[in-house]
């Protein structure tokens, strides 16, 4: 990778002073950015104002489609195939206005962003460490030696462990915790005077984004540098952000001081997306209720390859999930909660029986999959459907809304007619809040929420027992996420379901379920009534995941 013939051009451009405090970094002013043209034309921002102070900690907040990414991008002058208006102030010099080479050597120099997605904004063919040195080279003219020791020295500061090691990792050897430090790692490595940060904890589990959020409070304060941060998740703003802007469909509706638009949002929108915290409807169990699915001793082993020359001769086994019991009643939701790694997914895939090395037994309406024919096990998993975490991913982009619904009838019940099949399909959309419009398109053209009612639809129309929800609203915006659930309780309590619920969200857990899973490395740290577990936590896992997710939050 070569950066050399770019240092001298990045060298004419010496950074400015250090901004004193609380003076404006950073001024928005009627910025519009528009895409298409003559006719077909879509306005994504619309004359959007605001200032940045230096030293501050800003947050811009919205649903999906708000328009608060293509504002940060807009300021950068990073978005694709767009026309802009109005003007971009940063120290004095008009953004919109500058020259590409210029606007080269304020990127990542003054202003640095971490995008949303680490996997993705990685380059997976370059160890974390060059991207880093890369950055160093090409905006301070470091020798190569000097940027790496920068670059492990920052990815110290940013707490990865056995930086010196890890600097020659490529991403996909880290996990999502830790390149999302690397990310910061590389927007900090020319100590900028603004960072951009675009859903940074988005995909992270509750305790790895409290770290994360911790980091870049600690680092904002230690080189004195104004952040914005772009996100959807309210909790993360009340906790970070000393001034928010609400953004609705391109347009600011609402700004000011956190905790007064929190504490007295003027705006309808603002009220919307404060009003949209789960909201706990759970019924209580039918006595006497029967069991429906049950687990006991249930354990899962992989080989891992051991370290070193070792690796050679022989492997270790891993224990994913160690002997696991519980018991899932008619009506009932269990709900199922840790980290990344815990084996809560795991245990989902095996309950499932699409897990095969599995140890122990489960028996679902008092059979085991295990010793049933391949006749029986079809009818068995006809009646125990599951509801992925991305509606997008788990849906066939070749296949219009009425093959994908109509799937699993093509499957069960092969003796159905073509026309029966189609009005089983718009009964199932029905019921999800969808109507027969939605047949004939595809899944790109749906949004988050409505993608999430399809892949609903797709399993209730089995007409199931046991639904397997794997974080099933971790990819949905605030709103969204609080429609999906009273869906999912609307149709629980008229079909009277029972939910295996997994998600690492303790607030949409204690919405939704009757009972608590608590699993830590494969175990069962902690378990009983949800509001015993979450009100009262005893084990100091659970503790620390309650401290995390901040729930009860004002």
């Amino acid at each position: 990778m070569s950066v050399m013939p770019q240092i001298k051009e990045a060298a004419e451009f010496p950074p400015a002073p250090d901004p004193v405090p609380g003076t404006t970094l950073m001024c928005v002013e009627k910025l519009s950015v528009t895409f298409g043209h003559g006719d077909d034309v879509t306005r994504a921002v619309r004359e959007v104002s605001f200032d940045l102070r230096a030293g501050e900690r800003y947050a811009l907040v919205g649903e999906s489609g708000s328009g608060k990414t293509v504002t940060a991008l807009a300021m950068l002058r990073l978005v694709e195939d767009a026309h802009y208006e109005g003007a971009v102030r940063f120290e004095g010099k008009n953004l919109m206005e500058v020259s590409d080479r210029e606007m080269r050597a304020i990127r990542g120099a003054d202003i640095a962003m971490i995008f949303q997605e680490p996997m993705t904004a990685l380059n997976p063919l370059y160890t974390i460490g060059n991207q880093i040195v890369e950055t160093l080279a090409l905006h301070e003219g470091l020798d190569r030696r000097a940027a790496r020791e920068r670059a492990i020295a920052l990815l110290e500061r940013t707490g990865i462990s056995d930086a010196a090691h890890r600097f020659d990792s490529f991403p996909h050897q880290l996990s999502g915790g830790q390149r999302q430090r690397a990310m910061i790692a590389m927007a900090l490595a020319c100590r900028p005077k603004l960072l951009l940060a675009d859903e940074p904890t988005t995909a992270l589990d509750v305790t790895i984004r409290a770290q994360i959020l911790d980091l870049l409070r600690d680092l904002q304060a230690e080189f004195g540098m104004a952040v914005m941060l772009i996100t959807h998740d309210l909790n993360l703003v009340r906790a970070f952000a000393q001034r928010v802007g609400v953004m609705e469909k391109g347009v600011l509706v609402e700004s000011g001081e956190t905790a007064q638009v929190f504490a007295s949002p003027q705006h309808p929108y603002t009220r919307k997306l404060i009003d949209s915290r789960p909201r706990r409807e759970v019924l209580p169990l039918v006595p006497l209720a029967p069991v429906l699915l049950e687990s006991r001793g249930l354990c899962v082993n992989y080989a891992r390859k051991r370290a070193g020359i070792a690796g050679w001769f022989g492997k270790d086994q891993f224990a994913a999930v160690k002997g696991v019991d519980f018991q899932l009643r008619e009506g009932e939701t269990i709900g199922i909660v840790g980290e990344s790694g815990s084996g809560k997914t795991t245990l989902a895939h095996t309950v499932l029986a699409l897990q095969r090395k599995s140890e122990g037994t489960i028996h679902f309406l008092g059979r085991s999959f295990d010793g049933a024919t391949r006749k029986d096990r079809c009818k068995l998993r006809s009646r125990m459907q599951v509801v992925f975490q991305d509606p997008f991913g788990s849906l066939s982009p070749r296949m219009t809304i009425e093959q994908i619904v109509g799937e699993g009838l093509a499957l069960h019940q092969p003796g159905l007619s073509g026309e029966a099949t189609r009005q089983r399909v718009i009964e199932a959309l029905r019921e999800v809040g969808m109507d027969r419009t939605a047949l004939g398109r595809y899944p790109h053209e749906f949004s988050g929420g409505q993608r999430q009612r399809i892949a609903i639809a797709r399993v209730l129309i089995l007409k199931p027992q046991v639904l397997v929800l794997d974080e099933p609203t971790s990819a949905l915006d605030v709103s969204i996420q609080q429609q999906v659930l009273a869906l999912l309780s609307q149709l629980q309590h008229k079909y009277n379901l029972s939910y295996l619920f997994i998600s690492h969200d303790l607030a949409v857990i204690r919405a939704m379920a009757h009972r608590v899973i608590v699993m830590k490395a494969g175990e069962v740290v902690e378990t009983g009534e949800t509001e015993t577990v979450l009100g009262a936590p005893q084990h100091p896992y659970t503790r620390k995941l309650m401290a995390a997710a901040q729930i009860g939050a004002a």
